[in-house]
């Protein structure tokens, strides 16, 4: 059995990405849920998750220096490009890239190499079925490689439990962390807002969805903020040919419900009962 795997991104932060990913949960039966935003996971406040597993991410290597064995000779100060080996001859963390190259030049087997902790990955039982988040250190590089291994997890636990659907919560932006949440999946919903930066951005997410050739669509959020930008937006999906599925004017009613850790589409919000709704539910629903 095939996965239906829909990832909900936004080119910038503060869009209402998760608002929207949330509202979609309800609508699909037979799910796993992935927050791959490990930066700022969020999604399981509204669904209530419980946790079932903890699991420590070690992202890469970094190195241990023996100071018994240490004779301060400074060849791996020497040859680390990175600036991370100070004259002393200590372990600059912040600074350390996991290459290696400490460990090979050093004459006396002083240096190792070992896994380092960068993140946290939480498998939960929700209301509405089982969700995979994680949260990257603060200061923490590889949020790509967490990022994939959400994914991983939530295949995993989609197999095992057969289930037809994973709805992912991507990141804002275009960097490794995006490109690991969309890699693969069978579609891509951008949200995006009515503001320079929002169209800068929409341009640049939508340049990488098409560099992987995902079926696309747009929602435009508090499209009410600002009608010029608007339309502007809507003249570039319309000239791109991208799919724009929905306008979300500002609505208080939405914030009241994240604030109350409810899901919006729960709700009697009536842009939920729309056709231009129902349309965003049958682009994630359909098979491509």
């Amino acid at each position: 059995m095939s996965i239906n795997e829909i990832a909900v991104i936004s080119g910038k932060g503060g869009t209402g990405k998760t608002s929207i990913t949330a509202s979609l949960i309800p609508y699909l039966d037979s799910l796993v849920i992935a927050d791959c935003d490990v930066d700022a996971p969020d999604l399981n406040i509204l669904v209530n998750g419980r946790n079932l597993e903890f699991i420590d991410f070690y992202g890469f290597k970094r190195p241990v220096i023996d100071d018994e064995k240490c004779t301060k000779c400074g060849i791996c100060y020497d040859n680390c490009n990175f600036n991370a080996i100070n004259e002393n001859i200590s372990i600059k963390e912040n600074r350390c890239e996991g290459c290696h190259v400490c460990e090979l030049v050093c004459p006396n087997g002083a240096i190792t190499m070992i896994d380092y902790k960068i993140g946290d990955i939480f498998i939960r039982n929700s209301d509405y079925g089982l969700i995979v988040d994680a949260k990257l250190i603060p200061g923490e590089e590889s949020s790509g490689k967490l990022v994939s291994e959400v994914r991983n997890l939530a295949k995993r636990e989609a197999k095992l439990a057969n289930k037809e659907n994973i709805l992912i919560d991507g990141s804002p932006g275009i960097a490794c962390n995006v490109i690991s949440a969309i890699t693969g999946v069978n579609k891509v919903l951008i949200v995006t807002e009515p503001s320079i930066s929002g169209l800068h951005d929409l341009k640049k997410v939508y340049k990488l969805t098409q560099t992987f050739s995902l079926e696309t669509a747009v929602i435009i959020n508090k499209s009410d903020l600002n009608t010029e930008l608007n339309q502007i937006i809507k003249d570039y999906c319309k000239e791109e040919g991208i799919l724009l599925l929905m306008e979300i004017p500002y609505t208080k009613s939405i914030l009241h419900a994240i604030n109350n850790k409810e899901i919006p589409s729960n709700t009697e919000i009536e842009l939920f009962k729309s056709k231009e709704w129902n349309d965003v539910i049958n682009f994630v629903k359909k098979t491509s």
